[in-house]
């Protein structure tokens, strides 16, 4: 497995180690170890801007995922899973909001987008239940608890 992570806004500092802790989730929430995905820690005009021209919504949010075109590696396996990008003050907000450490829901956040890479989604209660206890129990590895509970 592959994580690479670039820290595109500086305010992201104040979350120590961000590229550990999206390889960290990252590898909680893959089943196959051949996959690489990359992390974008940026700003939320930068994520207005992809959610703009990728999603037609000219408005921030937390967390996108970009699935990558399956691409096989030579043994058959797929190579690159795809594409996580995250917003600073969407987050940053929401985690004060929640009462919650930035790091918790950051890594919530990461968890949440990459099962959006293998296909889970939330489109309906029966999805969104399944993906919710997923993200729980993933989270319960890192030690991180329930980001669905107030």
């Amino acid at each position: 497995m592959s994580v690479t992570s670039e820290v595109e806004d500086p305010r992201w500092e104040v979350l120590p180690d961000a590229e550990g802790t999206a390889a960290r989730c990252v590898a909680a929430a893959l089943d196959v170890n051949e996959r690489s995905v990359n992390v974008l820690f940026t700003s939320d005009a930068e994520m207005r801007i992809l959610n703009r021209d990728f999603r037609g919504k000219d408005a921030a949010t937390n967390v996108l995922s970009f699935p990558a075109m399956p691409l096989a590696k030579p043994d058959g396996s797929e190579a690159h899973l795809g594409d996580i990008a995250l917003a600073f003050e969407t987050i940053d907000r929401e985690a004060k909001e929640q009462g919650k450490p930035l790091l918790h829901h950051v890594s919530h956040l990461i968890v949440h987008g990459t099962l959006h890479l293998l296909g889970y989604d939330h489109d309906s209660d029966e999805a969104a239940d399944a993906m919710e206890q997923r993200e729980r129990n993933i989270l319960a590895t890192l030690g991180i608890p329930d980001p669905y509970l107030t």
